[in-house]
């Protein structure tokens, strides 16, 4: 029982990240037709943003103590970030210490901006080109991105530590009356579950209880009918596509300190991705988002020592037998609708 509730657990955190990729994927689909396959790169952009502020809070500068000497007796040059000289040591230590989170509040503007240039820029004149067209031009963008990342951050992973607070691990084998130290689970994993949702929540409210948001399902389901109103539809997706360009970043700021931010994540979390996709079904977001969890889950399950001993590398290959699986059986997918991806 307690390997079966730490793989569910495990399962969770990996599906969040599915389902958040995946759910801006559909979003870009479902409103704009486009295939993108630049989105893992923007998860990635979202991952070097917390990189990017835990350096800057990180700069310091030199001062030298006169009341600290070195062995040689002279005074020693201490150094203090600028942070902590301009807000004082606590409030500076608690910056730096919550530099992850704070980047949430970089990762927004970038992220908008980064999906309108994309969108504006280059993705708009290929809305009535072939899918294969899209997908080779998104691909393309990818790589670009991920090589200017690369140039200036390097190949190596750079660590992004969550706050000391959510360092340590909780144990939930007492709270389902399972002996203690048995489910041992990172309490960072958890924050980045509970966010998740939330972004995910927040998603689906915004696109049904707002006016804005039942304007933009209109479009997705009869965009010329919408157009005929007198409504400029195609600027509600384009803010649509920098919501899913937020969305992407916002899931790789939480997920630096889980996995250290390289210039490939963003490659390996798109493929997974996709497939997440088209399993839940091309242009459902709640059938995105299901699968994101199913599949993590399920991927989560394969990997534990007991099933790879009997199939080895179940666990590379578990998430594509299940798209097969489901595909041959349910062509559109969990959720699909009919028409979508039919032509």
């Amino acid at each position: 029982m307690d390997a079966i509730l730490l793989q569910i657990l495990n399962g969770l955190d990996k599906g969040s990240a599915y389902a958040l990729i995946a759910l801006g994927l559909t979003l870009i689909f479902g409103t704009l037709g486009v295939v993108n396959f630049a989105h893992g790169a923007l998860f990635m952009i979202g991952s070097f943003c917390s990189v990017t502020l835990s350096k800057l809070f990180s700069l310091s500068f030199e001062t030298v103590d006169p009341t600290k000497l070195d062995f040689l007796g002279n005074p020693s040059k201490v150094t203090t970030p600028y942070v902590q000289a301009w807000f004082g040591p606590e409030l500076g230590a608690a910056i730096i210490d919550w530099s992850v989170p704070l980047a949430i509040l970089l990762a927004i503007p970038v992220m908008l901006i980064v999906g309108y240039v994309m969108e504006r820029g280059l993705i708009k004149h290929f809305y009535k080109r072939a899918h294969a067209d899209q997908i080779l031009v998104t691909f393309g963008l990818a790589i670009v991105l991920q090589e200017i990342v690369k140039y200036f951050f390097g190949a190596n992973p750079i660590s992004a530590p969550a706050p000391e607070v959510f360092r340590g691990s909780l144990d939930f084998g007492p709270f389902f009356g399972l002996e203690a130290n048995k489910v041992i689970y990172p309490y960072w994993r958890l924050v980045y579950f509970f966010f998740s949702a939330g972004i995910i929540a927040a998603v689906f409210a915004f696109l049904r209880f707002t006016t804005f948001g039942m304007v933009v399902r209109a479009g997705m389901a009869d965009r010329e009918t919408v157009g005929l109103l007198g409504i400029d539809i195609d600027k509600r997706f384009t803010v649509m596509f920098g919501i899913a360009a937020a969305v992407a970043g916002l899931a790789g700021v939480m997920y630096a300190p889980i996995l250290s931010p390289n210039y490939q994540m963003g490659m390996d979390f798109l493929v997974l991705s996709f497939v997440v996709v088209v399993v839940g079904g091309m242009g459902s977001l709640p059938g995105a988002v299901l699968a994101g969890f199913l599949l993590g889950i399920l991927q989560s399950f394969a990997s534990m020592n007991e099933v790879k001993s009997v199939i080895p590398g179940i666990d590379q290959i578990i998430i594509y037998l299940v798209a097969i699986i489901i595909l041959l059986t349910r062509p559109r997918g969990l959720m699909g609708r009919k028409g979508v991806m039919e032509e």
